[in-house]
């Protein structure tokens, strides 16, 4: 019997490189992950999410992935990676991998052999390759990291790259293609894997003859998906989330039909400001959407991809989207501060399942004031330095000591820590019951014992004030400009700052029964 546990699983994503060196090479790795298995346990998580962990030359921080069946050397090795697997299952944590279906990398062997096997040959089409119009590419579709989508071979072909020119697309019209990924999901579900996370899932798909950029959402996707349900639906208790961008819920829903993706980021919510109608109203999208259709909810603050909460709530002007990254922002890291940890109990305190990315549970802010020279987002470097990229939320953890690389590892960190983040190391918060750290702990466990799946009922509320009911527990967050006086309760089980005689101070969120 499937018992459908990440319905309402905590789910910790970890970087990989930036979590933590065991080897002291400066770069993050499964030993260094294995060796903190006991903290992401104390933590209170169900499962932890992997980013790419294949053998890459990093185009694309390992979302260029040359080889789909191995690890990266610079992460360990299969066996290490079967050991983890193992040792997470003893603690009772889960594992779910990425996979990246739109793209390979240009080292890819299936891609070096089209190149050299040349035009209209079978190798070819594994990829998207297009004779160009004269000297121009075949169209003028652009990459979504900036720049042309295409670049030319020396035969005078073209390729398709959504992304990095690095990064080729592979064609899902080829049977050889749906197989080829259909046995690399077996290869991983039988060591051990518990779910899956699909990479950029709506883009697989493009009509090359359209006027205009037809590469999202097309309906073919949908067979794709079912054929990866009918894989991991025959292992016991494994699922699918996808990431898509999609601003349409009818046209997202379509990804959790029964026979297709169990669950799937909900971006919506990230992506809205600190403000009371924008959340309820994201809150009550995001319901509508999944509770008619039995899937549960999906709720994010951040990730590898976007702003970290601290520092994109402590901006007074932000368009919230997951590309405002521009250079010199004006930002108030205390008041960033104070509405993340009431952000993080008012996601923790929703029906569903909740990620949470590395460092959001000690609280560290963006990194923004990296030297342009050490960036390696190929974002930053398309868009000729107007994006700063994904760099600055994926610098190393800090978990020790007074000054870098803060027990990060032996070596020197591939990105460098900030020297004041001696505050917001592990060990600075460990014992301190009033840090960011403790609030996470203690809120995922209050919602494990008492929350997960379900359904909520709000409650009338003053303006600017969210209140809904979960269970015996009332939510309560304050976006308001003054404190609050709480509903009638026997006690406060957690807020995000302290209640003082019964008043909710303004950005805070209580949890009270």
């Amino acid at each position: 019997m499937v018992d459908e546990w990440w319905r309402g699983a905590a789910i910790y994503q970890v970087y990989l490189r930036s979590f933590a060196d065991g080897n002291g090479d400066g770069v993050g790795d499964l030993a260094g992950l294995r060796g903190k298995l006991g903290y992401l346990s104390e933590l209170g998580v169900d499962a932890i999410w992997l980013n790419p962990w294949y053998p890459s030359p990093m185009a694309d921080g390992g979302y260029d992935v040359a080889d789909y069946r191995a690890i990266d050397p610079a992460f360990g090795t299969l066996a290490e990676a079967e050991a983890y697997i193992a040792e997470a299952h003893a603690l009772n944590i889960r594992t779910i991998i990425d996979i990246v279906p739109n793209h390979g990398s240009d080292r890819q062997e299936w891609f070096v052999q089209a190149v050299a096997a040349g035009p209209g040959s079978p190798e070819r089409e594994h990829f998207v390759f297009r004779p160009g119009r004269g000297d121009q590419p075949p169209n003028d579709w652009q990459s979504i990291f900036n720049g042309p989508a295409w670049t030319q071979v020396e035969d005078g072909e073209w390729y398709l790259h959504l992304f990095a020119p690095e990064q080729p697309d592979f064609n899902w019209r080829n049977p050889e293609v749906v197989e080829e990924f259909h046995d690399i999901l077996r290869f991983w579900l039988d060591r051990g894997v518990d779910g899956i996370r699909i990479d950029s899932a709506a883009v697989l798909f493009k009509d090359l003859d359209s006027v205009e950029e037809s590469y999202t959402d097309h309906d073919e996707v949908h067979e794709v998906y079912r054929g990866w349900r009918h894989i991991t639906d025959s292992y016991d208790d494994r699922f699918l989330v996808g990431e898509m961008w999609m601003p349409d819920q009818e046209r997202f829903a379509l990804y959790l039909r029964p026979d297709e993706m169990q669950t799937a980021f909900n971006f919506d919510f990230l992506s809205r400001p600190w403000e009371a109608d924008e959340l309820k109203a994201s809150i009550d999208l995001t319901l509508s959407t999944h509770v008619p259709i039995g899937a549960p909810p999906t709720w994010v603050l951040s990730n590898h991809d976007v702003t970290r909460p601290v520092t994109k709530y402590g901006r007074p002007d932000t368009s919230f989207s997951h590309q405002d990254r521009k250079h010199g922002m004006q930002t108030d890291l205390v008041l960033g501060e104070r509405r993340a940890r009431a952000a993080a109990l008012l996601a923790m305190a929703l029906p569903g399942s909740l990620y949470v990315y590395q460092g959001e549970e000690l609280g560290l802010p963006e990194v923004e004031d990296l030297p342009d020279e050490l960036l390696q987002d190929p974002i930053f470097i398309r868009s000729k330095g107007t994006d700063r990229g994904r760099d600055g939320c994926r610098v190393p953890l800090p978990w020790t000591g007074k000054e870098p690389p803060f027990g990060f590892g032996d070596g020197t960190p591939w990105l460098p820590q900030p020297t004041d983040w001696k505050n917001l190391t592990v060990e600075s918060q460990q014992h301190d019951q009033n840090s960011m750290l403790a609030l996470y702990r203690t809120g995922l466990r209050l919602r494990r014992e008492l929350l997960g799946d379900g359904t909520l009922t709000w409650v009338d509320s003053p303006a600017d004030v969210l209140v809904f009911q979960r269970e015996t527990l009332t939510c309560i967050t304050n976006l308001s400009d003054s404190p609050i006086e709480l509903p009638s309760h026997e006690e406060v089980l957690l807020s995000s700052v302290p209640v003082d005689d019964g008043r909710l101070p303004t950005d805070a969120t209580a949890w009270i029964r």
